[in-house]
């Protein structure tokens, strides 16, 4: 972990411990406000009957991420090391769970920005003709800069964090005040909404709880500032504050996006867009509102992958730090930048973009960030019955019954997912039974390569 030295001198190469809540919240809405909450309500609404029911379940959804911020800081707090999930797993289950853990979260994350990056290029064609066709090299520019960028160091990359979810921010209340001021409303539907060909023919309840995984999907993201844990400045107030205080901010977003939606759409008007933000932005702005949607989405990116980015880099340093991974990976440049954890994780989603397997990543990485859940959850109940008189500078709001209930609910989505998503959910589970040879491998050379290994 990096230290301030005697005489309140930096020793060269350590992450620096400059960061506060402002900087906790920004990562917060940049990792998780983005493609989501533009596409995903027209998903959700096609699946139900009325504007209550679709509302309810947003705020289902948020309130299940504010029950794993509450529960997820005390670990946060608890243990205050840069590198996300990885952490918690080695603590509490050793090297080889925490290796998977890692390296999953790892190029789950890589594959997320290169994701974003192609979102990046797609918009930047449909706003300026001169691009169309060259949405491959606007991926590659956009990651590759914002990488730039970060490895000047971290207050470099904490402002362009803190500048671009701020104007992301700016942004949607913008199209909000729009949305509520600049329209009458639409007329209320006098007949439940027509549900989806498929949707219509599944239990309502069944109905349910599919809307209630999209969105849960959709507000994932909450934790961002676990992965920075030993570069705030006071972990044991800050990491708390900026996780529960990032949900309860999205939570309110969502609310009143999907709120302005059905004042300017109805529910049946919501439903089947795949971009009903843009639906409702052109009927307002005309032709103008595909093109503010085109920037919310740019900038929204642009937030999204600088965040990706720095906690992706913070990943491979704690594993080389324990002798998982080489012991250059770990090197941090003056300015408390990763440098190879930066380059290696930007090459990783460069080659996705070039390759288009980021959609494969996507599609398995739903299996991954709910394992990271329930991972963490367990974890809990694990430390707090190995380790009673650990410090915890934050413990977990109401447990063991608030941590129980997001257990049982992670469980069930878990499930839900593999029974939804079976062949890429297979295929998940082949990564994880084809990491264990992987990580003999590292692990034989572990001991030579690391000076941190602890």
């Amino acid at each position: 972990m990096g230290t301030i030295g005697q005489g309140g001198k930096r020793p060269r190469g350590t992450l620096l411990r400059v960061l506060g809540v402002g900087f906790g919240l920004a990562v917060t809405i940049g990792n998780t406000v983005g493609a989501g909450i533009l596409r995903t309500p027209g998903e959700i609404a096609a699946q139900l009957p009325n504007a209550a029911i679709f509302l309810a379940v947003w705020l289902a959804g948020g309130a299940y991420a504010l029950l794993g911020a509450l529960t997820v800081s005390e670990l946060g707090a608890m243990m205050p090391r840069s590198g996300g999930y990885y952490v918690f797993a080695r603590r509490a289950f050793g090297d080889f769970p925490a290796f998977v853990f890692g390296w999953t979260d790892w190029f789950a994350q890589a594959g997320t920005i290169s994701g974003a990056s192609i979102v990046v290029g797609e918009c930047a064609g449909e706003l300026f003709p001169a691009l169309r066709g060259h949405h491959v090299a606007i991926a590659v520019a956009t990651a590759s800069g914002i990488a730039l960028l970060q490895a000047r160091g971290i207050r470099w990359g904490a402002a362009l964090q803190n500048a671009s979810s701020a104007a992301k921010a700016l942004l949607f209340l913008v199209l909000l005040v729009a949305f509520f001021a600049l329209t009458p409303g639409a007329a209320p539907d006098t007949s439940p909404a027509p549900r989806a060909t498929g949707a219509s023919t599944i239990p309502l309840a069944t109905a349910v709880v599919l809307a209630l995984q999209a969105v849960i999907y959709t507000y994932d993201g909450w934790y961002g500032i676990i992965y920075f844990g030993e570069e705030v400045r006071e972990p044991g107030r800050d990491v708390p504050r900026s996780m529960i205080g990032g949900a309860v901010s999205i939570i309110a977003l969502y609310l009143l996006v999907n709120l302005a939606l059905v004042h300017v759409l109805s529910l049946s008007g919501i439903a089947g867009e795949t971009v009903a933000v843009g639906t409702a932005a052109a009927r307002i702005f005309g032709e103008h509102g595909g093109d503010l949607v085109r920037v919310v989405a740019i900038v929204s990116m642009i937030s999204a992958i600088t965040a990706f980015q720095l906690m992706t880099s913070r990943i491979p340093v704690a594993m080389s730090r324990d002798g998982l991974l080489p012991a250059s990976i770990s090197e941090i440049n003056a300015g408390g930048t990763p440098t190879m954890g930066l380059l290696s994780s930007t090459g990783i989603a460069v080659l996705f973009i070039l390759t288009g397997s980021f959609q494969k990543v996507t599609a398995l990485m739903a299996f991954f960030f709910v394992s990271n859940y329930v991972m963490a959850f367990v974890t809990i109940f694990v430390l707090r019955r190995r380790e009673p008189d650990a410090p915890r500078p934050y413990r977990a709001w109401g447990h063991p019954f608030t941590t129980g209930l997001a257990l049982l609910v992670s469980v069930v989505f878990l499930a839900g997912a593999v029974s939804d998503d079976t062949r890429n959910s297979v295929h998940s589970l082949l990564i994880l039974a084809s990491s264990y040879p992987v990580y003999r491998v590292l692990r034989r050379f572990g001991g030579a390569w690391s000076v941190h290994a602890r």
